[in-house]
């Protein structure tokens, strides 16, 4: 049985992609996965995802991983922009699932597979973790990328999100191409 976990970051950042993985493993291979560490992006520091990730993809685990740009965010909105992203990372998998785990509360529409969207899931099901990783560790990657396209932005270390700084940096510079334009900015002029 071939069991895929999905999951997204970047939904709440004011600039750059929503990326979305999907991770594919065989039923037994789960708790493999729980042994490396896995566990939701979130509760786990930049070095220690980074350290999973490396695990991960040396364990030769099946992943595939798509994102939304902030042009597909504005026009379609971000919870329409980011289940596209996944629907594309889970049909461009090498494998067929039987069962794919989303994280959240929504299914992913027209997915040909059967799946079950489940809150939190990134914290009680290690598939679902380790595409938590997955994503996050692929985003964190392009917002430091961003940072020498676009600099003075701080997104290096902000990756997108509304800290201090980068609103700081919005007021004196503008927006740049990568900024989502449709999101709510607080005190920010756009």
């Amino acid at each position: 049985m071939i069991v895929v976990g999905v999951d997204e970051a970047g939904r709440g950042p004011l600039a750059g992609p929503v990326v979305a993985a999907a991770v594919a493993v065989c039923k037994e291979d789960i708790y493999t996965l729980k042994s490396l560490g896995v566990a939701d992006s979130k509760a786990l520091s930049p070095r220690k995802r980074e350290e999973i990730f490396a695990l991960i993809t040396q364990r030769g685990f099946i992943y595939k991983v798509q994102a939304a740009s902030p042009l597909r965010i504005d026009k379609e909105n971000i919870l329409q922009a980011t289940l596209w992203a996944m629907k594309r990372a889970v049909c461009s998998l090498p494998v067929t699932p039987d069962l794919v785990i989303v994280d959240g509360n929504f299914a992913i529409p027209d997915l040909p597979y059967l799946q079950r969207a489940i809150p939190k899931a990134d914290r009680n099901i290690s598939i679902v973790g380790a595409a938590s990783i997955i994503a996050k560790v692929i985003r964190d990657r392009v917002m430091i990328a961003y940072d020498k396209l676009y600099p003075g932005y701080g997104f290096a270390s902000n990756k997108g999100y509304p800290t201090k700084e980068h609103k700081r940096a919005l007021t004196l510079k503008g927006i740049s191409p990568i900024h989502r334009k449709t999101f709510k900015w607080g005190n920010v002029e756009k």
